[in-house]
């Protein structure tokens, strides 16, 4: 895939022709003093392992919830 950086105020006048390139494939990354802020990708896709290790769930987490936890405020 194609890689493209593009500062935000340069990408603010030429937006629909950004939206074009990414929906042919080409991967836009917005960049603001020079560092990259975000990234434009078409509608639907996804992009594995993007945020790989932010999300952590404990090792009970499936376990079954205490009767307490039904009952409790009612």
């Amino acid at each position: 895939m194609e890689t493209e950086t593009i500062d935000v105020n340069d990408a603010q006048a030429h937006f629909k022709d950004l939206v074009r390139r990414v929906a042919t494939g080409v991967h836009v990354v917005l960049s603001e003093n020079e560092k990259p802020v975000t990234h434009l990708l078409p509608a639907g896709v996804r992009v594995p392992g993007l945020h790989a290790g932010t999300i952590q769930t404990s090792d009970d987490f499936d376990a079954p919830l205490p009767d307490q936890f039904w009952t409790e405020g009612k």
